[in-house]
Formats: structure tokens, sequence, C-alpha cells
């Protein structure tokens, strides 16, 4: 049971480090090849986990292969373009100028209610308003609205707003980023006397605080 349970712990390590230096893409937004080898990875831990009688080493190789394997394509697609288009393929126009390519959907095997499906997910629910639809090579679809039916923007009403930035955390689950601190050009003091004016007595009585751009802090208490 013993050596069971670190064969387990080793695979999953290894399976971690895997995905750790494959990347951060989701599922949905795996290239084709790199989908067939995350399958082939369950598939090939798995056996060796449940099998004692399968070296460990049995299903070590094969992982180790399919990551070298995937770093390669990985680098091809990225340096070579024309590897980029062998390997991951061509993105699709499915609709071109508001009208439906028919042609392109038998090719993708794309049927016309799994095309209204993806244009209501993307908040489009009237296939009249859509100019292009674009499915791109890790199968998500692109929807770009005809120009009359585009949000407005600042710049349509001649508006300039102000710059924002990116808000940073400061107190996470009652610890205090130090680092974030730093970066934003504050120090305990002030923060102190900001969650005065949040009754907050204590750090660890919030859940989460951030600071924006302008120095205003944004405090979210813990519940009780």
């Amino acid at each position: 049971m013993l050596i069971l349970f670190f064969r387990t712990l080793i695979l999953y390590a290894l399976v971690v480090v895997f995905m750790r230096i494959s990347g951060k893409q989701q599922i949905g937004q795996l290239q084709p090849y790199e989908l067939v080898v995350a399958i082939m990875i369950a598939d090939l831990v798995a056996i060796p986990m449940q099998n004692k009688g399968i070296p460990l080493v049995a299903g070590i190789i094969p992982v180790l292969t399919l990551l070298i394997s995937q770093l390669v394509l990985s680098y091809l697609s990225m340096k070579s373009l024309r590897a980029r288009v062998i390997i991951c393929g061509t993105p699709t126009i499915l609709i071109e100028k508001g009208k439906i390519l028919t042609s392109q959907l038998q090719k993708e095997r794309y049927n016309i209610n799994d095309l209204l499906e993806e244009l209501r997910v993307k908040g489009y629910p009237n296939i009249a308003d859509v100019e292009y639809a674009i499915l791109e090579t890790n199968g998500s679809l692109s929807v770009i609205p005809k120009s009359d039916k585009r949000p407005v923007t600042p710049k349509d009403l001649n508006i300039t707003p102000e710059y924002e930035g990116l808000p940073l955390p400061i107190i996470i689950d009652g610890r205090i980023m130090h680092q974030n601190m730093q970066k934003a050009g504050i120090d305990l003091a002030w923060l102190d006397e900001q969650l005065k004016i949040w009754n907050i007595k204590s750090v660890k009585e919030v859940l989460f605080a951030s600071l924006d751009s302008n120095k205003v802090l944004t405090v979210y208490k813990k519940e009780g």
C-alpha cells in the first residue's frame, strides 16, 4: 500500500511539472496536438499508477517523451510560420460580411445549430448583427459584429477617460503583500490609517484589499 502511495505521488508530481512547463492555457484554448498530448498523458500515467507489476519507469519515460515532443512542436510553431500552419492549421471564416459560408461549415463539420449556440454564448443572439465569425485553430469562435452593432466606446463620444492602470492586491486573506506596497509607494502607517476609515482594527479581518492607480483602497471584510 505504501509503495502504491509513493508511486502515485511521484507520477502526480511529474504530471504537475509537465503541465507547468507546457504553459497556462485552458483546455478550450489548447491546440489539437496539445489536447492529444494531454489525453495521452492521462492514460499513460493511470496504468502504472494502478498496476504495481508495471515498473514506474514504464510510466515516466513515455511522459518525458511526450513532454519533449510537445516542447519541440511548440518551438517550431513559434519560430516558423510554415510549421505553425502544418501543426496548428489556419483559422476558418464561417461568416464573411454578414453571409454564412456553408462550404466552410461543411468543411469544418460545423452545423448551423453549433454556430448559433456559439454566437449566443458570445452575446450575439441575432446572427444578422454579425459581420465576421472566425473559427480559430483551437476551436473557439471569434465574432466581429457589424459596425452599427458594436458597443459605444469613449472615443466614439470624444471622451478621454482617466488612466486606470492595474489595481494592486495589498491584503489577501489577512496577509499584507509587502512587495505590492513597495510598488505602490505606501507604508504600514498609511495602510493602518486607511483601515481605520473602514472601521477595521486588524488586518486579519480583511479578506481582500486592493489599491487602484489613484491610491484609493477598496476593502472586503471577512464574513462574521
